[in-house]
Order: structure tokens, then C-alpha cells, then sequence
């Protein structure tokens, strides 16, 4: 089988594709480098990969690029983990997520329909399910609003999956990320940029008062259910929680965060941001039981793994 990883360069599709190739199967990268982060991290991120795959730079709003790539090349599954990611930008550039993360599936669905996918897998996020009341969030609750262009342009994509699983039998399993966090994490990300300016001796921005939750998933424990996920067939069409099932407060963060790296964080404390939700936290008994799911790293292992990654990385 050979599976095409979008947003292969990236953190979690980076992790991805060396999994993959690991477990025998034939990878192909599809990344746009963009410059949402410096690009050459991107790159870094698959420097010990790029000679035992493919890799195809290119835009998904391009529809007739990405229809050349599939008369092209031959996939037999697609793990679509490329997006415009971030609730906090796309309040300020709602068009360029809508066009980059609603268009680009729509133009990667249809694409791989033409050509007889198999497989489809959609990394969707926690963010859609807004400010949801009843906890933990389960896979099985009506969603009926969202809080940031970033988690409409998600949810509009697993609709989008589950009407291409109906009309055209494609086997799609939409994946909801909870705030994953690990070795080559996006420096815009909260753990990379504590971590960071805390070592650095600079302020920590703060927002809100410290006591918004979050379920923080390892990235080892991610790739454990993408990979269960590309060998599910029990349904055409069905979407999964992947998380840790702990919240973390994130004043408790910040400290768990001070103890790993062995210093005081100097805390610029703003008001909330709009778009950010209160808590995040994921009912994974879905996947466990159908996926064989079962994380494993708890934060207080996973963040001195985090930070060994990141001062190797500075020096």
C-alpha cells in the first residue's frame, strides 16, 4: 500500500510518514512549505526521510495540480493532515482558511475519488466542539456551533468526507486532535513557546487567568491511532476522538513546564483571546474500543521528553 501523507513536512505528518515507512509501507509526502513557520524547519522535519519517499510541493487550492499529481502518481490511501492551523489567525484571515482547509479537502476528496482511494484519513481537531458544556466531549454529540473560523473550516471538512463516503463508498475516518505536543511541535504552539522563552529568560504570554483546561496528547500516542485508523473497516464512515483524557490547567502547564526545564517563568498575564476555548476534554472510549487506541504518555513524561528535544535542537 502506498499512502500519501499531506502536510507530510509538518509535525504530526512528519511523525507519520517515518512511522509508516518503518511498518513497510510505500510513503509519499505532499507539503506546501509555507512560510505560516519558517519553512526550513519543515524541511529539517524530513531530512532523514526525503530519499525513501516522495515529496510533492504543492498547494491543495490548486485543484488542477492536485488532479496532474493523481494522474500522475498511484495512491492507494491518503492521510490528509495538511491544513491552516491555529484559531487565533484565523480570526484574522478567515478567506485563507476557508480557501487553504474547506477547498483544499474538497479538491483532495475529489480527486481521490477519480482515482479509486481506498482509504481517506482527516485530521479534524478538539476546536470543534466549541464551548461545549458536557464533559468529556464524545464523539456522539450535536454540534451546533463553533467559535473560530479555524474549527468551522474543520468541521466543514469532515461533512465534506462523510458526503464523499456516501455518495462514492470511499472508506473516510475523520480524526479529532486534542492539543498534541512532542519532539518538532510548531514553535507557535503553546508547550514550544514556553518552553522557549522561559529557557531565554523573556515573558510567557498568559491569557486569561490560568485556569483554561486542556487535554495535551502525546504525539507517539497520535501516530499510535492515525496508524489504527488506516486499517479500520468496521464502518465506511466514522470519526474518533484521539486524546489523552486528562485536562491540565494552564497554570499547572506552565509550572510542569518550569520543573522541566529548571527555571521560573516570568508570566505577562492578558486578557482571553477570542476563539480560545475554556476546555478541551475527549471521551477516547470510542477508540479504544474500535481502534485498539490506548495513550500512554502522560504529561509529566512527555514534557521532559519534550524539552530534551528542544535544547538538543538549540544547540
Amino acid at each position: 500500500m502506498r499512502i500519501l501523507v499531506t502536510g507530510g513536512a509538518g509535525f504530526i505528518g512528519s511523525h507519520l510518514v517515518e512511522k509508516l515507512l518503518a511498518l513497510g509501507y510505500g510513503v509519499a509526502i505532499l507539503d506546501d512549505f509555507n512560510d505560516f513557520y519558517d519553512p526550513r524547519i519543515k524541511h529539517g522535519n524530513i531530512a532523514a526521510v526525503k530519499n525513501d519517499v516522495g515529496v510533492f510541493q504543492m498547494d491543495l487550492r490548486d485543484n488542477n495540480a492536485v488532479r496532474d499529481l493523481f494522474h500522475r502518481e498511484k495512491f492507494d490511501a491518503i492521510a490528509h493532515l495538511a491544513a491552516r492551523a491555529g484559531v487565533r489567525p484565523s480570526i484574522a484571515q478567515p478567506q485563507l482558511y476557508y480557501d487553504a482547509n474547506v477547498n483544499g479537502t474538497l479538491h483532495l476528496l475529489d480527486a481521490g475519488r477519480t482515482a479509486g482511494i481506498e482509504r481517506f484519513i482527516f485530521a479534524s481537531s478538539s476546536s470543534v466542539y466549541g464551548i461545549c458544556k458536557n464533559v468529556p466531549f464524545s464523539e456522539d454529540f450535536h454540534l451546533t456551533q463553533t467559535i473560530s473560523p479555524y474549527a468551522a473550516t474543520k468541521i466543514a471538512g469532515e461533512f465534506l468526507c462523510s458526503t464523499f463516503s456516501h455518495l462514492y463508498q470511499m472508506r473516510v475516518v475523520a480524526l479529532r486532535f486534542f492539543t498534541v505536543y512532542g519532539a518538532r511541535q510548531r514553535p507557535d504552539l503553546a508547550i514550544h513557546q514556553f518552553t522557549h522563552k522561559i529557557l531565554a529568560g523573556q515573558p510567557i504570554d498568559q491569557f486569561g487567568d490560568g485556569t483554561t483546561r486542556r487535554d495535551y496528547t502525546y504525539i507517539d500516542d497520535i501516530i499510535q491511532g492515525v496508524v489504527a485508523a488506516l486499517n479500520y473497516d468496521a464502518a465506511r464512515w466514522d470519526i474518533f476522538n484521539l486524546g489523552e483524557s486528562e485536562t491540565v490547567a494552564l497554570k499547572d502547564l506552565i509550572e510542569a513546564i518550569e520543573t522541566a526545564v529548571g527555571k521560573k517563568a516570568k508570566i505577562n498575564q492578558l486578557p482571553e483571546q477570542p476563539g480560545d476555548v475554556p476546555l478541551t476534554c475527549a471521551d477516547i472510549s470510542k477508540a479504544r474500543r474500535l481502534l485498539g487506541y490506548n495513550p500512554t504518555t502522560k504529561l509529566r513524561d512527555g514534557l521532559p521528553k519534550f524539552v530534551e528535544w528542544f535544547r538538543a535542537q538549540q544547540q
